[in-house]
């Protein structure tokens, strides 16, 4: 920032030299104008202004302000900001290496990253941090992020913890040698069905064709024939993971995304490599409506080349190029500079009101509100949005986002209102920590296997009983017949047991037990079947 007050201040005492001839300039030139009367403003500010200003929040201030009056996904960010949102797309950070939540005031170790600082260093699941670096994090009312703000640190750099252990007296302490941690994008592999493979990843960041790559070569040892590729919920990320993702489906030289810029003018085009690992073999996409970005590109190839079977509901609709400016105090800028076309000319882009971000983000609530996520048939495309795909030549549509060939109404009545209001105010997750916390080691002597567990495990009513009765004295939750209650106890026994896998094991067991009864997952195994028979 240091440096851009001292750029302002150059431009302001240039123009005060300029004399005529650098007005008759401004006067044929309005944008060196209009920017030299924002810089002059914000000087005068700082210097004349009756009270002191910080001149670094007008500054971002003002930016934000600009940006705020273009497309919704312009965007600026602080340095810290940041941070925070490109760490998830690089595939890594330094830290100790541990998933935690917390239990009341205190930090419960999860699960630790294999092979990582805090498993070599001899922390183990269920272990409790209390103090890092000789400083109290349980039982203090600490962030969440200041204590993932302690815990991580440069590289090479020591964090001396203080761990309450189960079944040992006092507190025992680590030093645990911090590390670059990977984030991986894939949540699960598994197979699904006998030869029907599914991979779930959450967003399209640097490693995240290498990590699908690696599952589909692991699928395809254990007998994948078919394809289940889910994006449900998958926010996007870099165009180039989508790209390189999108190669291992189809052949050689096909289009997959084209962009355009100022003035309709093309700015690039991705296609194929044809090096793929599943060419051939049936493929589904699973979509719903918080599908965006690089997940709307990958779905738009698959559907428009013909290659795959898209099943769920309309994409988010997410079609803007952003690029990113980086400042010198490591705050940056998104600037949209042009949109994304599918193989077929579809703009993936919804439509938007430049300015008006509050009605953008009411989007969603507002396709559901017209019905189109519960039926199709209230979903109208007009004829000047008609295009077809490029082998079959199937009608799909464009006007925003990606509209599934198998469309798939969300169920409203899944989940209760019961099992709602217990899920918002964390009566799940909270059950779920304190029974591993009495249970781990039980768990893990009766379930020596992922299948033995399935088969057998039930989350203990009693267990269920005891949350239902505490929600019901704290915050008066109750069902309104027995019928709510009867449906709330089978879902609140279907997630637990979920939750229950993944602390056990992973993410992938987490979603072989809840994809189960997921309608989405459901029409693509029919789907498959159908196809089968």
């Amino acid at each position: 920032m240091k440096r851009l007050l001292t750029i302002l201040i150059a431009i302001i005492v240039q123009s005060a030299f300029a004399g005529q001839q650098s007005a008759a300039k401004a006067q044929t030139d309005p944008r060196e104008s209009a920017i030299r009367k924002l810089l002059q403003s914000t000087m005068m500010i700082n210097q004349l202004y009756v009270d002191t200003v910080n001149l670094d929040r007008q500054v971002e201030d003002a930016i934000t302000g600009m940006l705020s009056k273009l497309d919704p996904h312009s965007a600026y960010t602080n340095a810290a900001d940041t941070k925070k949102l490109t760490e998830p797309l690089q595939g890594n950070f330094d830290g100790i290496g541990v998933q935690f939540n917390m239990l009341e005031d205190t930090l419960l170790v999860i699960q630790t990253v294999a092979k990582g600082p805090s498993e070599r260093a001899g922390i183990v699941a269920g272990d409790r941090i209390v103090s890092v670096n000789d400083t109290a994090i349980a039982g203090v009312k600490m962030s969440r992020d200041e204590i993932m703000r302690r815990l991580r640190g440069p590289r090479g750099t020591v964090a001396h913890l203080g761990i309450v252990r189960h079944g040992i007296d006092g507190i025992i302490n680590f030093d645990v040698k911090r590390d670059r941690i990977p984030l991986h994008s894939v949540d699960a592999a598994f197979i699904i069905r006998p030869g029907v493979g599914l991979i779930r990843f959450s967003n399209f960041a640097a490693t995240t064709h290498d990590e699908v790559a690696d599952a589909i070569r692991r699928l395809k040892k254990q007998g994948m024939k078919s394809l289940i590729l889910d994006l449900l919920g998958n926010s996007g990320g870099y165009l180039g993971a989508a790209a390189e993702l999108a190669s291992e489906f189809l052949p050689k030289d096909d289009l997959i995304v084209y962009t355009r810029g100022r003035n309709g003018i093309q700015a690039g085009e991705y296609h194929s490599t044809g090096s793929g690992l599943f060419r051939e073999g049936e493929l589904i996409v699973l979509v719903d409506e918080y599908s965006a970005s690089a997940a709307e590109i990958l779905a738009g190839a698959i559907q428009d080349q013909d290659r795959g079977t898209i099943v769920g509901r309309r994409t988010f609709g997410k079609g803007l190029v952003q690029r990113p400016i980086e400042l010198d105090d490591g705050s940056m800028i998104r600037l949209t500079i042009a949109r994304y076309y599918t193989p077929s000319g579809r703009c993936i882009q919804k439509p938007y009101a430049k300015g008006d971000a509050k009605a953008y983000a009411r989007d969603v609530v507002e396709r559901y509100n017209r019905g189109e996520l519960t039926s199709a048939d209230s979903i109208h495309f007009p004829d000047s949005l008609r295009y077809t795909t490029l082998r079959r030549h199937r009608t799909v549509y464009g006007g925003g986002g990606i509209m599934p060939d198998r469309f798939v109404a969300l169920d409203t009545t899944r989940f209760t209102r019961m099992y709602r209001e217990l899920s918002a105010r964390s009566y799940v997750v909270s059950t779920n920590l304190r029974y591993m916390d009495a249970h781990r080691d039980e768990l893990r002597r009766l379930y020596p296997d992922f299948d033995t567990f399935r088969r057998d495990f039930q989350m203990p009513r009693d267990v269920i009983d005891v949350m239902l009765a505490e929600a019901a004295a704290k915050d008066k939750i109750k069902p309104r017949d027995d019928a709510e209650l009867e449906k709330t106890v089978a879902d609140l026994s279907l997630i637990l047991k979920g939750l229950v896998a993944r602390d056990l094991w992973d993410m992938s067991e987490y979603f072989q037990i809840i994809y189960e009864h997921d309608p989405i997952v459901t029409q693509a195994l029919e789907l498959l079947q159908s196809h089968a028979s």
